[in-house]
């Protein structure tokens, strides 16, 4: 794998591939559309606060690298962006729905667990159990094209262990304390205690809201 992002430029690819999937009527984006994405207070971690000229610094740089392509029609007076980063046909990575989706999650909120990104893919992509997440999550770490993902060590008082893209280079993990009881390289259980099964599916309800809500928002702009 030869792409390298930055911080920024990944939470633009992350938002274009995320709105190219869940508003593909809106889709390429302006710039203020863009700016926007990136500083949406949903399903973004860190949170951020960028102006529009931060962003097009971005997206130059991302043109350098042939990841971003200026999209604007014959006479337009608005330029619009789309990504080149996969499944594009330019000799880009190609990747399933599924792990498109758990890509774009990953590049726009950071490290998850598989239960988390089962969750948060399930706008984008269709996934109807955490093995699935699993099954494509090995697959993403193993590709002899990649890796494009790893699995990161079990934190202290955490039941799942988490993942990380790649394409800002290798993460930075934290060494499990000392005194750990639960070891880092257990399996992780498919079965969930009702505590657990009562979050996800809360989890999920304010995921789908908030589907909702970046939709509007986007008919709106």
């Amino acid at each position: 794998m030869n792409i390298e992002l930055t911080a920024l430029e990944a939470r633009v690819i992350g938002c274009l591939i995320e709105k190219a999937i869940t508003t593909p009527d809106q889709y390429p984006l302006s710039l203020n559309a863009l700016t926007n994405a990136c500083n949406q207070k949903s399903n973004r971690d860190p949170i951020m606060d960028l102006d529009e000229r931060t962003v097009q610094q971005t997206l130059d740089s991302l043109a350098r690298k042939h990841l971003v392509l200026d999209k604007s029609g014959f006479g337009s007076r608005v330029q619009k962006y789309q990504h080149r980063f996969c499944n594009t046909g330019f000799g880009s990575p190609t990747f399933s729905p599924l792990e498109t989706a758990i890509l774009c999650e990953l590049l726009v909120r950071g490290p998850q667990t598989p239960g988390e990104l089962k969750t948060r893919s399930g706008r984008m992509a269709e996934v109807n159990d955490v093995s699935e997440v699993e099954t494509a999550l090995l697959d993403l770490a193993t590709r002899e094209d990649g890796p494009y993902v790893a699995q990161l060590p079990r934190e202290p008082g955490r039941r799942d262990a988490r993942y990380a893209h790649l394409f800002s280079g290798d993460v930075a993990v934290a060494e499990p304390a000392a005194d750990s009881s639960i070891p880092a390289s257990s399996s992780v259980a498919l079965g969930s205690p009702p505590q657990t099964e009562r979050i996800e599916k809360l989890e999920e309800l304010v995921a789908e809201l908030r589907r909702e809500l970046d939709e509007l928002k986007s008919k709106l702009e």
